[in-house]
């Protein structure tokens, strides 16, 4: 019990004391020291507490705490308060043997064993009587039917304010302090908080420590709901028109039917300091023993997500959003745009209240404490992101996600997923979660990915210019030979004694035509041929198609294939790679001119259409009357290296698959009732079309787009 006691007194262990035989440690103590266990079985009882009581320790011992304690009204509540919150401070009670009472400013404090079972209650208490500070009388005295939660604030700072105010007050212009928003959030950011005891800590601190909240401004803490009741009282008592003040709250989420009391501190406490205390029952009926072990808990799985968190006061900016909406805005977006400095005033309110480690390895700080401020830090390397994390807030959305990049503090910058997780009532409204995920190895990967597909890809159009060797041969032969045979010709004419000048002008300008298409079709195979990045841009498929069958008009002809071309009049434009689609449709083509070639068929055809779908998308297709697609290829056809050819490598089908893909189209293949394989891909027309010259003069110079 020596233990215990001394435990409990000191908050550390026992050490030796020299005493007399048989003394206990606590009876040296000059506080009255009574321990219960929980049926109320007094067991121990100090010398301090005969002298204070008058009843003699072998009376009491053994007794029944209750039998001892003067009846009165708040007995009941004080007893469940002590069980629910641990502890109760206050004044208290109690009988003497001659039948009087003794007023006793005591603390109680509750212990339990590792399950939360109730050990025994420990009481310290003091002549109420000798109390000399009126201001720690009064304090008792709020205390006395419920634990408050105390503040000791610093109104100090706040002198400016509150003497503006007062001259506004004299002049008529501010009558009722609770109509003006902005002198209620510069008084309470102004006044500075001196100290608060455990209870205010655990309602008010939004997960801050006792450390976080000393020295910030009252109006980063206080609950929203009554941020005018608690200027109101301050500007009275911190300017001497009222000694003390109390007024009911307007219920909080953490304490039911709370009465706010307000007055000036006594000395020896600093000029301008004000003592506040909010009385009420807690809101959550679970003893403090089960919160804390919920706490824990919770701080335990979050302090071992694996991804970075953080947990966020956003009350001061929801509440902005929420004037706005009653001010009439509603395009949050134009507003915040046209009043960046609202933006810049909530990085600085907004205020992280907790983190996890792997918010402070992302950041490369040295502990948590480096990231429990207000949140400007997290958006350092993001412009805009701070503003669009506010446009979702104001509306509604329950979640925000985007890539961006932070900054840590060691200057590295890291690409990540951030997510904010916004509270809706009746959840905590000062709890906001933002988590980041670092995806700068997924990046690198992906962009490992696109050099590899492009690679791919190229090395796809090189085989596929491979095959087309001869077909390409012929194309630039054509406009040589025309070079050549005029040029001889011109020369043969300017050898003749009667030049002819007209014909010889005819004749270079017919090498200068064939010589400009030879450049054309070497201008297309080098496109073929180069390794450059994707570029995506409007495009006509028709003309794309024209082009395409440019590379393989000769194969076709020479291997006397049918080719007809279907290209539907006035189809919208499409976004893509113009390079790379031409790539798919002389795949296509090839493997019809092949797969035909290897039929037998007496007569050989392809026929190539372009189309609009029902879903308004672009349709490409290629039909051949050759053998088909085996059934049990059906499935197959688009799989990397899978080949019905005996040479064939099967990289051009998923090559096209691929390209489609990233185009955000589809592709497939299939067989014709009659015979032969049709080949299809189709790309989605974007939302907005510039309009051509003849539709915008058929609108009269319209000024939009045609949607």
């Amino acid at each position: 019990m020596t233990s215990l006691i001394h435990k409990a007194i000191t908050g550390g262990p026992e050490r030796p004391f020299a005493s007399a035989p048989g003394m206990e440690l606590s009876d040296w103590a000059s506080e009255s020291v009574i321990v219960r266990n929980a049926d109320g079985i007094i067991q121990y009882w100090n010398a301090a507490s005969e002298a204070l009581y008058g009843w003699p320790a072998m009376a009491m011992i053994g007794q029944n705490f209750a039998a001892f304690c003067a009846p009165g009204p708040d007995t009941a509540e004080q007893v469940r308060t002590l069980l629910q919150e641990g502890r109760w401070e206050g004044v208290a009670r109690r009988r003497s043997p001659d039948g009087t009472e003794v007023a006793a400013a005591v603390r109680q404090i509750v212990r339990r064993d590792a399950s939360g079972t109730v050990l025994d209650i420990i009481e310290f208490g003091r002549d109420a009587g000798r109390i000399a500070q009126a201001a720690t009388m009064r304090m008792d005295a709020e205390l006395q039917s419920y634990l408050a939660a105390a503040w000791e604030l610093d109104t100090s700072p706040a002198r400016s304010v509150l003497h503006t105010i007062d001259e506004l007050r004299s002049r008529g212009i501010i009558d009722n302090l609770n109509e003006h928003p902005k002198w209620v959030e510069r008084l309470l950011t102004a006044t500075r908080i001196s100290a608060v005891n455990d209870r205010a800590v655990r309602m008010f601190g939004a997960h801050a420590g006792y450390e976080q909240m000393v020295g910030q401004p009252v109006g980063a803490f206080w609950p929203a709901e009554s941020r005018s009741v608690l200027a109101s009282l301050l500007e009275k008592v911190a300017t001497d028109r009222s000694p003390f003040e109390a007024r009911k709250m307007v219920s909080s989420g953490t304490i039911r039917s709370p009465i706010i009391s307000a007055w000036r501190a006594a000395e020896p406490k600093p000029p301008g300091t004000v003592l506040v205390t909010i009385k009420g029952a807690a809101s959550d009926d679970r003893t403090s023993w089960e919160l804390q072990a919920s706490e824990d808990r919770y701080r335990k799985l979050i302090q071992y997500l694996p991804t970075a968190l953080w947990q966020v006061d956003s009350r001061r900016a929801a509440d902005a959003l929420e004037q706005l909406k009653a001010n009439g805005v509603r395009d949050i977006a134009t507003y915040l745009d046209q009043n960046p400095d609202l933006v810049e005033h909530a990085k600085d309110v907004v205020r992280v209240t907790d983190v996890n480690r792997g918010a402070v390895s992302l950041f490369r700080a040295d502990n948590a404490a480096a990231l429990i401020k207000s949140v400007r830090y997290i958006f350092a390397a993001a412009p805009g992101l701070a503003e669009r994390v506010m446009v979702a807030h104001f509306e509604g959305r329950r979640n925000f996600i985007e890539e961006t990049r932070i900054r840590a503090f060691d200057g590295t910058v890291v690409d990540v997923l951030f997510t904010v997780t916004y509270p809706v009532p009746p959840e905590q409204l000062d709890m906001t979660f933002i988590t980041m995920q670092d995806i700068s190895e997924r990046l690198n990967a992906e962009q490992q990915l696109r050099k590899l597909q492009a690679d791919f890809t190229h090395a796809g159009r090189i085989a596929t210019l491979g095959e087309l060797a001869t077909s390409i041969a012929h194309e630039i032969n054509q406009p040589l030979t025309a070079i050549i045979t005029n040029g001889e010709t011109s020369l043969r004419w300017l050898a003749r004694a009667d030049q002819n000048i007209e014909k010889v002008t005819q004749l270079t300008s017919r090498i200068v035509s064939s010589a400009r298409r030879a450049g054309e079709i070497i201008h297309r195979i080098r496109g073929m041929a180069a390794k450059n990045e994707p570029e995506k841009r409007l495009i006509d498929l028709n003309e794309t198609v024209e082009e395409a069958l440019l590379f393989i008009r000769h194969d076709i002809d020479a291997k006397s294939i049918v080719l007809s071309a279907t290209l539907g009049a006035g189809l919208p434009r499409v976004l893509g790679d113009r390079i790379q689609l031409q790539q798919v449709i002389i795949n296509l083509l090839v493997n019809s001119v092949q797969a035909i070639t290897q039929s037998g068929q007496p007569i050989r055809r392809i026929d190539v259409q372009t189309s609009l779908d029902n879903e308004g998308s672009v349709v490409f297709s290629a039909f051949d009357n050759g053998p088909g697609i085996p059934a049990a290829d059906l499935g197959h056809v688009f799989d990397s290296f899978f080949s019905t050819k005996e040479a064939g490598i099967g990289i051009g089908l998923a090559i096209c698959h691929s390209i489609i893909t990233a185009h955000s189209g589809s592709i497939s293949g299939s067989n014709r009732p009659n015979g032969g394989a049709h080949f299809r891909f189709t790309l989605p027309v974007p939302r907005l079309d510039p309009p051509d010259s003849s539709v915008v003069d058929f609108i009269g110079q319209a000024h939009q787009p045609i949607q």
